[in-house]
Parts: C-alpha cells; sequence; structure tokens
C-alpha cells in the first residue's frame, strides 16, 4: 500500500512532497558516490566504504555547520542551488585544516512547506559542492515543519566526515619564528557576518539586482550571494609537496579569531596589509556601514579563504603547487615571536 496520510497532510506535512523531492535528488547525489562507494538514498543510514590502505594509523576528524542568515539572501533571490555548496566548504574546509581528507557529507534541510523542486534544487549545491571537494553526499534528512518556520523559508546544515593517518596530523607547535604566511583568496564573503551585512545594506528593503557601481557593475544580491570556496583538493596536493605546518579556515572572528587558533602559544601572524587582495564588496561594506577597520578583520575573511604557515625555504614550491591547483596564492606575512596572536600592519 502506497504511504499516504490525509490527516497528517491537512496538518500541514505532505509526506508525498518527500517523496518526490528524494526522487528529484537522486541525480543530483549519484554525481558525488565515486568507485565502491555507495548510498541507498532513502535507507535509515548512510554507507561509506573507508579504503585505509596507506593509512595505518587512521584518525577521524569530523566538522558541521551551517549556511547561517546567508540563506536570507536565497530566500530573498529565490535563487537554492548555490547555497548548499557553502554548506559543505563551511565542514570540508574546517577537516582540511588537521590535514584530513574528506570522505563522506550529509546535509539537514528544515523547512515550512516541502516543495520538492526547491529541496532538490539545494541539494544539488549540496552535491556540487561535494564533488569540488571529492566527498560522497550519502543521505540526509529534510524535515517539514509548519509552524516552526515561514512557509517560503528553510534552514540548511551538515556535517562531514575525514580521514588522515595520525603520523600527518598538522602540528602547530612546529611553527617557529620566519615562517611564512600563505593566502588563499577567497569568493568574496562566504558565508559568515551575514547579520551585519543584511542591517547595513537593509536588504529586505533594497535593490539586490541592480548594477553598482561600488562593485564593478554587479549586483548587491550576484556578489554575496557567490558561494564559500573549497580548497580542499588544492589542500590535499600541498600536503603531499611540502611540509605545511598550520593552516586556518578564515570563517566568523576573521583574522584576529581564526589565526590564533592555528598557532603555538608565543607565537604571532604579522600580517602585511599592503599585500591583501581585498575584494571590492568589503570596501562597500565598510564604507557603507562606516564599518571600523578592525572590526572588518574581526568579523570577515577580507579576501582571503584559508592561510597556511609553511618554512621560508618551502614558500616558493607552496605557491608553485597552490597555483598549479587553480589558487592564486601569494605571501601575506610572517610568523614572530609575541603574544598578540595576530598583527595587521
Amino acid at each position: 500500500m502506497k504511504s499516504f496520510s490525509e490527516s497528517y497532510k491537512d496538518a500541514g506535512v505532505d509526506i508525498t512532497a518527500g517523496y518526490k523531492a528524494v526522487e528529484l535528488m537522486k541525480s543530483h547525489i549519484a554525481r558525488t558516490l565515486v568507485g565502491s562507494n555507495s548510498s541507498d538514498i532513502g535507507g535509515f543510514g548512510g554507507l561509506f566504504e573507508l579504503d585505509l590502505k596507506g593509512t595505518p594509523n587512521p584518525v577521524l576528524v569530523s566538522g558541521t555547520d551551517g549556511v547561517g542568515t546567508k540563506l536570507k539572501l536565497a530566500f530573498l533571490m529565490n535563487k537554492h542551488d548555490t547555497v548548499g555548496i557553502d554548506c559543505v566548504a563551511m565542514c570540508v574546509n574546517d577537516i582540511i585544516c588537521c590535514g584530513a581528507k574528506p570522505l563522506f557529507f550529509l546535509d539537514y534541510i528544515a523547512c515550512g512547506k516541502n516543495v520538492p523542486e526547491k529541496i532538490a534544487s539545494i541539494v544539488s549545491g549540496v552535491a556540487e559542492g561535494c564533488v569540488q571537494s571529492g566527498c560522497a553526499l550519502i543521505g540526509g534528512e529534510t524535515a517539514e515543519m509548519p509552524g516552526f518556520y515561514p512557509i517560503d523559508e528553510y534552514d540548511l546544515a551538515g556535517f562531514s566526515v575525514g580521514v588522515v593517518d595520525k603520523s600527518k596530523v598538522l602540528d602547530k607547535n612546529s611553527v617557529s619564528e620566519g615562517d611564512v604566511i600563505i593566502a588563499l583568496p577567497s569568493s568574496g564573503v562566504h558565508s559568515n557576518g551575514f547579520s551585519l551585512v543584511r542591517k547595513v545594506f537593509d536588504i529586505e528593503n533594497c535593490n539586490l539586482t541592480a548594477p553598482v557601481a561600488e562593485l564593478d557593475g554587479a549586483s548587491l544580491g550576484e556578489t554575496l550571494l557567490t558561494p564559500t570556496k573549497i580548497y580542499v583538493k588544492p589542500m590535499l596536493a600541498l600536503f603531499e609537496e611540502v611540509k605545511v605546518k598550520a593552516v586556518s579556515h578564515i570563517t566568523g572572528g576573521g583574522f584576529y579569531e581564526n589565526i590564533p587558533r592555528s598557532l603555538p602559544k608565543g607565537y604571532t601572524a604579522k600580517i602585511d596589509r599592503s599585500t591583501l587582495r581585498i575584494p571590492l564588496i568589503f570596501n562597500y561594506l565598510a564604507n557603507t556601514g562606516n564599518i571600523p577597520v578592525r572590526d572588518m578583520f574581526n568579523t570577515y575573511n577580507m579576501g582571503v579563504g584559508m592561510s597556511v604557515v609553511v618554512a621560508k625555504e618551502d614558500e616558493r614550491r607552496t605557491l608553485e603547487v597552490l597555483r598549479l591547483h587553480g589558487e592564486n596564492a601569494y605571501a601575506m606575512g610572517k610568523i614572530v615571536k609575541s603574544d598578540e596572536g595576530v598583527i595587521i600592519c
């Protein structure tokens, strides 16, 4: 007998919409399942066959995060196929900071009303993020919650697991004075600080699609919805070629909160501000909102999505490898002895 409940539908939950959403998302999920990895979407658990060849002492590394209030932009622009990339990025970029390779990902979507085409669009972005990071989308959950979420809104979160051999876990205690800090450029605001973004631009009442001179003619909406860059593949390539001492994913809290997390006590990142390639959106945001420079660097990535610490003698090779894998990386500072955590000068 086909599953259906008229009473549940009258309460606002249409389980048949959930079935349709699963069917629509299957083709997107299939893009992420490589080799012998497989998962029967719709089952009770996601399956992943773990290959530990070359990993004698495996350590699992996990990360979980959401997209935050950046979703408000997606609602206003009725564009839902990129926020899934943000969701994946926020998890896998954290995992790579330990030196680990992401293996699989699961998503969680909670919505006021399950519109199958919208859910499938969201999952298409999740799948794209998984493809970019080389991990499998092995399952997830869509929860229709009428009365809890507005019918046109949803929340999106995710969870990822990676693996690294114990001998290859990055050790921040190897950082020493004179080491070089390499910047990997961001694609923009990424997925942090959007409560301040929304306040400054009053996005519910502004024109998100009009060209903006300060953004070289791009619209505010398309600029802000640019998905978070995923750094997994270039970083995994770098780990094979260079002894990386520390990696920091620059998310909420900006430079001042994130970079010190990857450094041992007594060492500070001295950043040469003149080297930074700051995207136009940050200057536009700061000028429009009259936001102090320190607050900008304490909230946003300011054009640096990830920082990498290597020995001075490895600087050239590091830049070569990253550029070979599509990252226009550059040196933005050095490590000095100090307890300040970060110095921007």
